[in-house]
């Protein structure tokens, strides 16, 4: 059984940093396309970041273009999403996915999820 495990969530201020982690457990995802989502408290959860399966390919929600990088280590079976210029607005329990096959970025086409870590900004 997959299971992705979140960490690296926390409380920032505005302008700081985080780095989220996705560790997979109970297979090797080196072959599953990866991403990142959030769900704000009263809002839908949202596509932030995706990831090929070869690392090459990456996409971005306008909203993060810029300030966060996805990236992943095959060999750690992990998965990162690095976070600057952090604004409040960012504020949301974020997601890490895996899918078998290419990029995408529905979330209703992924086929494992993480628990959820939380980022919390402060003004």
């Amino acid at each position: 059984q997959v299971q992705l495990v979140e960490s690296g969530g926390g409380l920032v201020q505005t302008g700081g940093s985080l780095r989220l982690s996705c560790a997979a457990s109970g297979r090797t995802l080196s072959s599953h396309a990866m991403g990142w989502f959030r769900q704000a408290p009263g809002k839908e959860r949202e596509f932030v970041s995706a990831i090929s399966r070869d690392g090459y390919t990456t996409n971005y929600a306008e909203s993060v273009k810029g300030r966060f990088t996805i990236s992943r280590d095959n060999a750690k079976n992990t998965w990162y999403l690095q976070m600057n210029s952090l604004k409040p607005d960012d504020t949301a329990v974020y997601y890490c996915a895996a899918r078998a096959g290419g990029l995408t970025l529905r979330e209703q086409e992924y086929d494992y999820w993480g628990q959820g870590t939380q980022v919390t900004v402060s003004a």
